[in-house]
Parts: C-alpha cells; sequence; structure tokens
C-alpha cells in the first residue's frame, strides 16, 4: 500500500474532489490549489488518513492555531482505528522536532537555514518515524519551511490557494514547488461548493490575480453593505441577526482585538441564546483558545486567524479601519476576499463614520446598502 492510490475511504466528497484525491499517489511531494469553497481543507483531511494507512506517522499542519481545531474535529469524524492523523500547528511540528535548537527569528518564524542543515544530518526516508505532512492554507508559509519540510518528511501535500495570502512570511505555488523539488506533482480543484451565487460574484470583485472561478449555482440573499453608528448598533445588528437565525454558525470577523473584546462584553450582556465565543491568539489555554466551531452561535475572530474557516452568516463590522488603504492594494484585496468567501449564507460588510469607504463604493447591484 506504499505506492498505489489509496481508494477513497468515505462518501462525503464530490466526483471532481473524489477525482483529485485518488490522483494523488501516496509517495512523493504535491501541490493541489484551488480557490475558496473547493473543498481543500476537507481533502487534506482525507489525504492526512490515506497517508496514516501506510504505517507512517502523518501530521496534518497549519499556521493557525484555530484551523488546527477544526482540522482536528474533521479528523475525528475521519480516522481509521489504528492509522490515526494528528492535527498539529508549524509552529508546534517544529519545537517537537528541534526543541530549543529551533531559533525564533524577527518574523516570528525559525532560522530555517539552520534547521534545513539539521535535518539533513538527521531524518531519512527509511526511518519508519519520518512522517507524511499534509499542509492546509500552505500559501501563509514561508518558503524555508518548504525546504525543511522536504528533507523532515517521507512525503509533503500542500493544499493552497495563492489569491488568499494574508501573512507577511508567504509563499506562491511556484515557491512552494522550488522548495520541495522539481518533480513535486500540481494538481488543480475547482469548484465553490460553500458560498451562494450573490456572495461569490461579490468576492469575485475582490480577487486579487489568479484564474476566474467558477460561479456556484446555488442562489441566495445579496451581502449588504451596512452603516453602523458605533459598537453599540454593531452588537445590537448581530444579536438580532441571532435571534432570527438560531440555527446559524455567526462568525464576526474584527481587524481589532480592542474590537473584539469589545463587542464580546456587549454581547455577553444582550441574552443570547447560546454564549458568543472569542478566539485570542495570545491566550495559550482555556476559552479564549480552545472553541467549538461546531456549535450554533457568535464567534469572534481576528482576521489573521479567519482563513480556512466558514460560518453560515458573517459579519465584518469594522471596514472603515481600511478607509486610509489604497483600494487596489493586492494586500487589502486579498483580505476581503478571504473574509468574504468565509460565507455560507449570508454576509455583512459594516462601517462606521461619515464617508463610505473607497473599497466599498461601486458594489451597488451586488450589495444592499443600509
Amino acid at each position: 500500500m506504499t505506492t498505489a492510490n489509496a481508494s477513497v475511504l468515505h462518501p462525503d466528497l464530490t466526483q471532481a474532489q473524489r477525482d483529485c484525491l485518488d490522483s494523488l499517489p501516496l509517495t512523493g511531494h504535491h501541490v493541489v490549489s484551488g480557490p475558496p469553497g473547493s473543498g481543500k481543507s476537507l481533502l487534506a483531511a482525507h489525504r492526512a488518513v490515506h497517508l496514516a494507512l501506510t504505517g507512517r506517522p502523518t501530521l496534518l499542519l497549519s499556521r493557525s492555531n484555530l484551523l488546527r481545531q477544526l482540522l482536528h474535529g474533521t479528523l475525528q469524524g475521519l480516522t481509521i482505528p489504528g492509522a490515526p492523523a494528528v492535527a498539529s500547528t508549524v509552529h508546534s511540528w517544529v519545537l517537537r522536532g528541534f526543541g530549543r535548537e529551533a531559533r525564533n527569528t524577527e518574523d516570528g518564524w525559525f532560522d530555517w537555514t539552520d534547521l534545513v542543515h539539521r535535518a539533513a544530518a538527521t531524518f531519512g526516508d527509511g526511518d519508519p518515524a519520518t512522517p507524511h505532512l499534509v499542509v492546509d492554507e500552505g500559501q501563509d508559509l514561508p518558503p524555508g519551511f518548504y525546504s525543511l519540510a522536504r528533507l523532515a518528511a517521507a512525503s509533503v501535500t500542500v493544499f493552497a490557494d495563492e489569491c488568499q495570502r494574508l501573512t507577511e512570511t508567504n509563499s506562491t505555488l511556484t515557491e512552494i514547488t522550488t522548495a520541495l523539488g522539481r518533480a513535486t506533482g500540481r494538481v488543480e480543484i475547482t469548484g465553490n461548493h460553500r458560498n451562494t451565487r450573490e456572495v461569490a460574484t461579490l468576492a469575485e470583485h475582490f480577487r486579487a490575480g489568479g484564474p476566474r472561478t467558477e460561479v456556484p449555482v446555488r442562489s441566495g440573499a445579496l451581502p449588504v453593505v451596512r452603516h453602523y453608528t458605533g459598537i453599540a448598533d454593531i452588537a445590537d445588528d448581530i444579536a438580532t441577526t441571532t435571534a432570527r437565525h438560531p440555527g446559524d454558525r455567526i462568525g464576526v470577523i474584527v481587524n481589532s482585538l480592542r474590537t473584539a473584546a469589545d463587542l464580546m462584553r456587549r454581547l455577553e450582556r444582550s441574552g443570547l441564546a447560546q454564549e458568543p465565543q472569542l478566539y485570542s491568539s495570545v491566550a495559550s489555554t482555556g476559552r479564549y483558545r480552545d472553541l467549538d466551531l461546531a456549535r450554533p452561535g457568535v464567534v469572534v475572530v481576528h482576521r489573521a486567524s479567519a482563513k480556512g474557516l466558514d460560518f453560515d452568516t458573517v459579519v465584518v463590522p469594522d471596514a472603515e479601519t481600511d478607509a486610509a488603504v489604497d483600494p487596489t492594494a493586492a494586500t487589502l484585496r486579498m483580505a476581503y476576499y478571504v473574509m468574504i468567501t468565509r460565507a455560507r449564507q449570508r454576509l455583512v460588510l459594516g462601517w462606521q463614520g461619515s464617508r463610505l469607504p473607497r473599497h466599498l463604493e461601486g458594489l451597488h447591484g451586488w450589495v444592499h446598502m443600509r
């Protein structure tokens, strides 16, 4: 079972997703690219389960701890007894493998060159403890990581979309494949199984580069651009939305931890049926670190932690924080492309102030203005 394709073990994939999974050999390095909603995270979990059946340790890696929690939940429903795959952050994987020898750098990562030299003297394909690595949202990891993974893993499979690069230490698909080696396989997965036609069409307006994506068939409500009078108005609107859609998972994606904390205080006093949740990357344990992303209710997250997540309803309440940014800037467009495509059903882009932010101008016909 070490060289042949694994059979599809689970039925919750579309035909295109099954074809993608079946096209990946269980050896070698591979990069799978696709747009938001194409099922990359789900495929990453399936890929990890298939690789675990080879008998090697298999890790499903992500940059974000919140995405790791989501992937862990997905793996819990897929893992075959006796062949477990484990979700981990890249930081945790490096620290477990190199300990204090992994020196931090100013960008928050590690001295990749030093780790590559250490890995070259330590790891080998013949060692049964050398793991398979599967990476989700791989565009948000630096090229140095892939140079290390090439040496420290029996195989590396990366799921990525370079139109969703939100971090300063990111990689293009070309940089990923170059770091993994010329023999790296490339596979593309298409389709959007998450968003409505209306949400996907608005997201397309913000897409920065890459091929035009398929427009979903499923239709829904037009996204809303809403003017808020203040933080209390935002909290009241979220509470009203929660009461109107009690079974929804509602993601509130903010650009400020101060805004997140203020919203949480107000939402906790608003009598919601489900206790709101807040994710903070600076929390080490506890209620602000470990979330239940499967249950209905409100989840408040910073933009930096939204990648890979999805919600029935998404509220981006503070678009005015980007008012001074060039509306054509690729970084701004990518940020809104990512945030908008988190929404399965409904989307609200909110703003405060006396003037509509420039990047929200010209959206008439694609949104309701309120």
